[in-house]
């Protein structure tokens, strides 16, 4: 019976650990945007596996919700659509938090070949939200970025 109770203990003790630790990688992996006192919640995109996939094969993005590419360094950083079933915003934010450059409305592409999107400024971050919601927004070149990952 003192066997019994020690594995339900040693199960729930472990259990209990992955639950944790899970959770915790989860709370690693998000984000809060802030532009214009709209807010986002964004998936990190830091490894260069996970900026490369993005947010190809996703069906739908609710309107407060989005992608935080985070690259080593300031560089200019080109994106593009393909596997993307979703038309996307996609902003540029330099290391001092400042909107650089704006794709409005990048359309989905399934084909072969997708052009590729250049911005025409360096970059730390890229911020990938639902199409239309920049302009909505009023997004604008050198607005400020709040950025709490």
């Amino acid at each position: 019976m003192k066997r019994v109770r020690i594995f339900l203990v040693a199960g729930v003790i472990i259990t209990s650990f992955v639950i944790i630790t899970a959770s915790k990688w989860q709370d690693d992996k998000n984000a809060k945007i802030c532009l214009r006192g709209e807010c986002y919640y964004v998936e990190l995109a830091v490894t260069p596996e996970e900026r490369q996939k993005g947010l190809m094969f996703r069906n739908k993005l609710d309107k407060d919700r989005g992608m935080f590419f985070i690259f080593p360094e300031e560089e200019l950083y080109s994106f593009w659509m393909k596997n993307t079933l979703i038309s996307l915003d996609i902003i540029w934010i330099n290391k001092d938090e400042k909107v650089v450059f704006i794709s409005e409305n990048t359309s989905p592409c399934m084909n072969e070949f997708c052009p590729s999107i250049i911005p025409d400024k360096k970059a730390k971050y890229v911020l990938e939200i639902k199409g239309g919601v920049a302009g909505q927004l009023g997004l604008t070149i050198g607005d400020k970025a709040v950025i709490n990952y």
